[in-house]
């Protein structure tokens, strides 16, 4: 891997830098999981679309730039830098989008993938059942395919809980089971469904701060046409782990996003160092250092995957690395605050509008989705390392 820029990518990265010196909003956006920040969000999605900007990597006509992986790195290096927005979108154009342009039809990425680049459609994922969080295989939501007037449909019966942005969001993506007497892997399909839908119950989840950030949903009666199915029916455990594969691995965390906590660590150390004792400036170093090593991995991992590698099974380490780096980069920042870390946004003496504390809530969570920590590391020993199962 070459690791100078050339002169195209250089270019590319004023321009995008430019941009959002132009467009980015001066003040920062309400949680995108309020209903009235929920809508700030979508809308500055559509502004990233009028300027072509809304997910670079898809090809053009689904509403995108036609980039690499490597100028994808560098807008996601500029876009946090800048301090734009969080992606309400993330959900589609991180995790399902890369899933569709894989394994969707010509029909499905016209109809799904332009809408959801341009935030007019966000999306929910619905994976986690009360008895199948970590392990998916254990799914018991059904999809049971019934005609009717010539028309063929699925018939969604169950529920699913820990669903973001499923408050207020379009659509939703999960796997069913469509052969009722099928066992954990098999029998499994990758449905799309629309959260407005007869027979669809949405009911808020609070999370630490209050907000609605999950949800459950209860399919009672809900009716899809079999054209939402992604891919072959009882293909879905393949296509979900390709899903996974992205969120673990490279798209929906980009380094970027470590890089920026990492520097801004820093500098509250520096705005304390004469209270706080110098292991903790040794500490702070160590996470600036882990926040560059997973960036230079990442890149690593574009440069394969663009010469025509895969992601694989080593998507777990990645997951582990990037989320309990977040935790002790905010746990570090919190013992530095003291009593003042604990001050939200509104309060006189909030740290950096209270960031601290809302970034140290959401870091507890990085451990469990996206497949808890436990479970990669049982991926890691059985399918990177080759040791038997206990």
């Amino acid at each position: 891997m070459d690791l100078r820029y050339t002169d195209e990518q250089d270019q590319f990265r004023r321009e995008v830098r430019d941009w959002l010196a132009g467009h980015v909003p001066a003040e920062p956006l309400p949680s995108l999981d309020t209903p009235e920040g929920f809508e700030l969000h979508r809308d500055w999605e559509r502004t990233l679309e009028s300027g072509n900007w809304g997910m670079v990597t898809w090809p053009v006509e689904y509403g995108g730039r036609g980039c690499n992986l490597i100028e994808w790195l560098i807008f996601e290096e500029e876009y946090y830098r800048a301090g734009a927005p969080l992606r309400v979108s993330q959900n589609g154009i991180f995790l399902l989008g890369p899933t569709l342009m894989e394994f969707g039809t010509d029909a499905q990425k016209a109809r799904f993938l332009p809408p959801m680049a341009a935030g007019d459609e966000i999306w929910a994922q619905a994976w986690s059942e009360p008895n199948a969080g970590s392990d998916m295989a254990a799914i018991r939501s059904r999809a049971t395919r019934v005609t009717e007037n010539g028309e063929d449909f699925y018939v969604l019966e169950g529920q699913k809980t820990w669903s973001s942005r499923a408050v207020f969001a379009d659509w939703g993506f999960g796997i069913f089971r469509t052969e009722p007497d099928s066992k954990r892997h098999k029998g499994l399909s990758f449905i799309l469904f629309p959260l407005d839908a007869d027979g669809i119950t949405i009911r808020p989840i609070r999370q630490l701060d209050g907000d609605a950030g999950f949800a459950e949903i209860f399919f009672d009666d809900a009716r899809v046409p079999v054209a939402n199915r992604l891919g072959d029916e009882g293909q879905g455990w393949h296509i979900a782990m390709a899903t996974a594969g992205f969120e673990r691995g490279l798209m929906l965390r980009s380094p970027a996003r470590f890089q920026v906590t990492a520097r801004r660590l820093i500098e509250l150390y520096r705005q304390n160092a004469e209270r706080v004792s110098p292991a903790t400036g040794e500490r702070v170093i160590e996470c600036y250092l882990d926040a560059e090593a997973y960036c230079l991995n990442t890149y690593y991992t574009a440069s394969r995957l663009m010469a025509g590698g895969r992601i694989g099974s080593e998507a777990s380490c990645n997951k582990i690395f990037w989320s309990e780096l977040d935790r002790r980069m905010h746990r570090i920042a919190m013992s530095m605050l003291g009593a003042r870390a604990e001050l939200t946004e509104h309060a006189a003496d909030a740290v950096d509008a209270g960031r601290w504390l809302d970034g140290y809530l959401f870091s507890l969570a990085g451990p469990i989705y996206a497949g808890t920590n436990e479970i990669q590391r049982n991926i890691i020993a059985e399918r990177c390392l080759g040791l038997p199962r206990a």
